[in-house]
């Protein structure tokens, strides 16, 4: 890591990036320099899009950040990851009280793994807080319009998922 350079890894399935995370992201880059979306290939969810998907729509969604966000995808331990990209902190969004106790969980036994990576929490802007990839699936596997809770370009490729799905 370049000397001065502060960077933090979000983590996450991303299934599909939200407005919601990239709330979460655009308060990090206000007490970072860079953030590492790091797309989760280890996970027992069944996701609608492949990991390469995921990763080029966080991208397209990202792509007017000026370089100050990277999209990428881990395999393993967490903790390795973190150290692998000279990073110092985790980054996770808590939208509720619910939230908290599994991310608690989480943080106390990265910090058991590696006492050299703090876990950063921030919460999204309000409008935000009921967000999550499963509901936003679900409304648009029934039709319903999801264009102010999703990018532009995820709202599309749900869109084209769906319709897929459906023949």
């Amino acid at each position: 890591m370049s000397a001065g350079l502060r960077r933090i890894v979000y983590p996450g399935t991303f299934d599909p990036i939200t407005n919601g995370h990239l709330d979460v992201i655009s308060r990090a880059l206000q007490l970072f320099d860079e953030v590492v979306v790091a797309i989760a290939a280890d996970t027992t969810k069944k996701p609608l899009f492949t990991l390469e998907q995921r990763q080029a729509l966080a991208e397209k969604a990202m792509a007017d950040w000026n370089g100050k966000v990277r999209v990428t995808i881990f395999r393993g331990l967490l903790v390795d990851f973190v150290q692998s990209q000279d990073a110092r902190a985790i980054l996770r969004g808590l939208r509720a009280v619910s939230d908290f106790e599994f991310e608690f969980q989480m943080a106390l036994m990265n910090r058991k793994l590696s006492d050299k990576i703090e876990t950063i929490f921030l919460m999204p802007r309000d409008t935000y807080t009921y967000l999550s990839s499963t509901i936003i699936k679900e409304i648009g596997r029934l039709g319903g319009d999801i264009s102010s809770f999703v990018p532009p370009v995820v709202e599309e490729a749900m869109r084209k998922q769906f319709q897929g799905e459906k023949r």
